[in-house]
């Protein structure tokens, strides 16, 4: 027998007004080299739009700690206060430093899932290996690197040499890349946006990308882990300590610093709402655009219960984005 699922409606679609809304808002200063402004202006519009939701939501996770930018904090409500009772992981922009460069890969992302499901920390950091469906199983993040390339590589059917593995360009996945190298798997190194590098891990036969390996963002791990898990593919995780001082932090928020965390361990819910938008155009998602009178936005929209995966192009007209206030009437758009 089926359980039928506790959330009864599709909050994903609501939760795609939230994204349009904050990468709309994010949109009209990329480029222009201010990341604090672009971080202000999606943070406005994100928990506005989060306020009109029928939801009694709690931000377990975010990145304005991390950033130093206007947050969604730790505990914030938001929501009307109508059931149901929910976690919000939130990154009103995952690439600020993409947006304000005007570069590839920058959205805006949300996720929700049952109370007290999320996996919340004040740890910045975490270790993540991300595979799709056909790999699903056979990962162990406590293995050496190459253990788990040819395990992936036997699963998907392909020579370790053909696989492609996405890692964020740091200083701390330096390790990392050189153990990739030395089995001969081709490497796309990302400067930002691991949420979406983990997304191309998970959907393998459509990008290409056979895995994520190396350390980014927490709440990034997070996101990623509620989209995986409705996707169908496989993801672990552990905290990143750069000093002692975090590990203390993550012993006292009562985490077990070097326990591998599954999929289950970074989201136990079952009924789980994932959405971004594209605020760059990326390999992930097109980003905003406009054309005579209306921005244009695309945007991915997932919910467990179903499985379904919706990728939506919607068309909004600027006129009532200068309206609303997400596109300044000082701000030219061509």
């Amino acid at each position: 027998m089926i359980e039928e699922p506790k959330i009864n409606r599709n909050l994903a679609l609501e939760l795609l007004r939230v994204t349009e809304a904050g990468a709309l808002a994010a949109a009209p200063l990329q480029g222009r080299g201010n990341k604090a402004a672009a971080d202000a202006r999606a943070v406005e519009a994100i928990r506005s739009s989060l306020a009109t939701v029928d939801m009694k939501g709690t931000v377990v996770i975010g990145e304005g700690e991390k950033d130093e930018a206007p947050m969604l904090y730790f505990g914030e409500q938001l929501g009307n206060g109508l059931e149901p009772e929910v976690d919000v992981a939130v990154d009103p922009i995952e690439g600020t430093s993409l947006t304000a460069a005007g570069l590839p890969g920058a959205i805006s992302v949300v996720a929700l899932a049952e109370r007290g499901t999320m996996f919340t920390t004040h740890v910045h950091y975490m270790k993540k290996l991300v595979v799709g469906r056909k790999a699903r199983g056979v990962i162990d993040l406590e293995m050496p690197v190459e253990w788990n390339l040819r395990r992936i590589a036997k699963a998907e059917g392909l020579p370790v040499q053909e696989l492609t593995v996405v890692v964020l360009e740091r200083e701390r996945n330096n390790e990392v890349i050189a153990e990739i190298r030395a089995v001969g798997s081709r490497i796309k190194l990302i400067s930002a946006g691991d949420v979406a590098g983990a997304l191309e891990a998970a959907l393998e036969t459509r990008f290409g990308i056979h895995c994520m390996m190396g350390s980014g963002g927490a709440t990034e791990g997070v996101l990623a882990a509620c989209a995986i898990k409705t996707i169908g593919g496989d993801m672990q995780a552990k905290l990143f300590f750069r000093d002692e001082k975090e590990r203390e932090v993550a012993v006292k928020e009562g985490h077990r610093p070097d326990k591998v965390l599954c999929l289950d361990d970074l989201c136990s819910g079952q009924d789980i709402f994932f959405a971004a938008t594209g605020i760059t155009s990326g390999e992930l998602l097109k980003g905003v655009r406009y054309e005579d009178v209306y921005a244009y936005t695309q945007s991915m929209v997932l919910r467990s219960a179903s499985g379904t995966m919706r990728i939506v192009d919607a068309y909004h007209p600027i006129d009532k984005l200068r309206a609303k206030g997400l596109l300044p009437e000082q701000v030219a758009i061509r």
